[in-house]
């Protein structure tokens, strides 16, 4: 078969003829005219000899593809009922095609080298190539969808030319219905005016009910473009479901609501914000629901006024630059410090685990918690690297402490100590890629979050108790309010009572960012146990040589959109320095956000500051980052401290492109 196959493939002859004219072109103008006449004979011979053996090899390389498509079928003598062509694998020559295809894309069966892209432009057949029996790609042919399928010709001998036979197999009504399907799928969503309690407050009955009418006409207003059906559910809850066809409009309209209901203000001059939850590709209205659910969720727990779409595999956000509005309550905090003690008596040993590199707040939360288990009489570890941290001479004075002499240990020691009625309490961070030891995420039953950072889409599952509070300050300052309520003041040693105020004192740089209200009254029930600013301040102090490199960091900073300080240094430094450097780089004039990026080991740490417009968590989420509006990190790995800055330049522009 091979030899044959060979003879079948001779390439075309038109070149040769060409030449044989002209040379008898050439002995003719050389008045050799017997010499041109016999070379036009030889050269009309020639022609004819090869159409002939033309339509000797079409006949044979036909009956030769029909035996085979008859082997390969099993049915004798019944022709593929869909277009069908022949090609070479090596270069994409089409060898034969037959009567269905040539009437489906035109192309001729001229035996010249003509290429499968031809015929079907954009095709490869390094799939065919790999084994795989159909190509990954539809092809659109006058208006029709077809799914390409193939099969090589095997040849006995791998140095012969290998064949490969195409068939397209028109799929156009399928494709239309399985469109239609996706278009039409149910999208369940849940609107939430979040910050309803707020704009209400202390209101009449009158003016809570044009309130409600003008926040009902805005929401209305906007659904009406999406032919769904809206109903409210409660007083400051909506259910809106509408097809998947129009969910592309909203994304693209990139929620515009969330905007316009700012309009929207209570007489003390409070603007309305609504969030967003949207449940996509449930495979029962229910499921849709619950994804609905999950995504509003996750978009309070990240500030509220956003739009957040969950669908089977991720959360995808929308929204949330604006800064979030405090919305906490000495109700829940009072709720969840009973939740938290109920939690730590009903447990066998509490194990509090931080972020690696754990800083002062971590510590601070951390001390917190401890105080907490100590009043109940548990046994309670911290799960943290004594000598990788960014306080190492604190974490030695807090171990010279008798309370906490044996309170540290390794992840892998707090292994050993858990079992069936274990508590895990993580503290500064919600995201399990970031937490000190992974391992004890699945080892332990029950798990609680405190923390201030804006939920993350890889958000720690599942949580027994949650304090999870995007407005606050601090983790220090979620651990000290249940502190007043859970111990009495004598309970609390000075150590922790100054480690807490560490905690808050690092995160609103010395109470100049992100305070509220809860955080001065915590700050001032620290202060009545002992806690002292000035030790505290002592205890952010740098020596004069790191004083020194913090300033290089800042002299070789650039500034980015004229109000922007982006640090990208091609050395590493240690975080507390990263840290303390975008944070004065916000006391120069025009600066409201500063970046410093820098190599450690195999990835590219990233420090953000903000307190602008500049919503550095949503900037650095691409990145993997996370944080809050005015504080962020991230950390890149695989990547150059060049390729990072690219990264992070196209971040800052897309931030405010949209």
């Amino acid at each position: 078969m091979n030899k044959k196959l060979g003879r079948l493939l001779r390439p075309n002859m038109g070149v040769y003829f060409i030449l044989l004219f002209c040379f008898a072109l050439v002995a003719a103008l050389l008045q050799q005219y017997l010499l041109a006449a016999i070379e036009l004979g030889v050269l009309a011979a020639g022609v004819a000899l090869y159409l002939v053996l033309r339509a000797g090899r079409k006949k044979q390389l036909k009956a030769f593809l029909e035996k085979t498509l008859d082997e390969q079928s099993g049915v004798q003598g019944q022709r593929p009922p869909f277009p069908m062509l022949l090609v070479r694998l090596s270069d994409g020559g089409i060898l034969f095609a037959n009567d269905r295809f040539i009437r489906l894309t035109g192309f001729h069966d001229m035996m010249s080298e003509r290429k499968v892209t031809d015929a079907l432009p954009g095709i490869d057949l390094q799939w065919l190539q790999e084994g795989k029996a159909e190509y990954p790609y539809d092809i659109k042919l006058a208006d029709r969808r077809y799914r390409v399928y193939g099969t090589m010709i095997p040849t006995g001998d791998p140095m012969e030319t290998q064949l490969g036979v195409l068939y397209l197999a028109d799929l156009t009504e399928l494709y239309q219905v399985r469109d239609e399907y996706i278009r039409s799928r149910p999208v369940v969503s849940i609107i939430l005016v979040d910050n309803y309690e707020e704009i209400t407050k202390n209101l009449s009955e009158g003016a809570v009910s044009n309130l409600n009418a003008k926040i009902n006409d805005a929401i209305t207003q906007w659904t009406e473009g999406y032919h769904g059906l809206l109903r409210r559910l409660e007083r400051n809850r909506y259910l809106f479901v509408f097809e998947k066809r129009d969910l592309k409009s909203a994304m693209d309209d990139k929620f515009s609501i969330l905007e316009d209901v700012h309009a929207i203000t209570s007489p003390s001059g409070l603007a309305a914000s609504i969030s967003f939850g949207l449940g996509v590709d449930g495979e029962t209205f229910e499921e849709s629901y619950q994804f609905a659910s999950l995504a509003i969720e996750m978009a309070l727990s990240r500030g509220g006024d956003q739009a957040v779409l969950k669908d089977r595999v991720n959360f995808h956000f929308y929204g949330g630059r604006n800064k979030e509005a405090e919305q906490r309550s000495k109700v829940r905090s009072r709720v969840t410090a009973n939740s938290m003690m109920e939690l730590i008596d009903q447990s066998s040993h509490v194990l509090i685990m931080g972020h690696r590199n754990a800083d002062l707040d971590a510590i601070g939360a951390a001390l917190g918690i401890f105080c907490m288990c100590r009043k109940k009489g548990r046994p309670a570890h911290i799960v943290m690297d004594t000598k990788y941290n960014m306080a190492p001479e604190f974490v030695a004075e807090i171990r010279r402490d008798p309370n906490y002499a044996n309170a540290f240990i390794s992840g892998q020691d707090a292994l050993l100590l858990c079992d069936n009625r274990s508590t895990l309490v993580v503290v500064d961070t919600n995201r399990p890629d970031q937490v000190e030891y992974r391992n004890l995420l699945e080892a332990v039953p029950r798990i609680c979050i405190v923390d201030h950072h804006r939920r993350a889409a890889d958000y720690i599952q599942p949580v027994v108790v949650n304090l999870h509070e995007p407005y606050a300050s601090s983790a220090s300052e979620l651990a000290t309010e249940p502190l007043q309520y859970a111990v009495e003041m004598d309970d609390v040693l000075p150590i922790e009572a100054k480690a807490l105020m560490a905690g808050i004192f690092l995160d609103t740089k010395s109470f100049n960012v992100r305070t509220g209200e809860r955080t001065f009254e915590a700050a001032a029930f620290l202060r009545q146990l002992g806690a002292d600013t000035v030790e505290v301040k002592k205890l952010l102090q740098n020596d004069f040589e790191a004083t020194m490199e913090k300033y290089d960091i800042i002299k070789n900073a650039r500034l980015y959109r004229e109000e922007i300080a982006i640090a990208a240094l091609s050395e590493p430094t240690s975080r507390v320095l990263a840290s303390q450097a975008a944070d004065e780089l916000l006391d120069i004039c025009g600066i409201t956000a500063s970046f410093v990026l820098y190599p450690d080991g195999e990835q590219v740490i990233i420090s953000a500051r903000s307190i602008g417009k500049a919503n550095v968590q949503v900037i650095l989420e691409p990145l993997g980052g996370g944080g809050n509006t005015a504080t962020a990190g991230a950390q890149v790995t695989g990547s150059t401290t060049k390729e990072v800055l690219e990264q992070l330049t196209a971040s800052i522009d897309k931030f405010y492109e949209e």
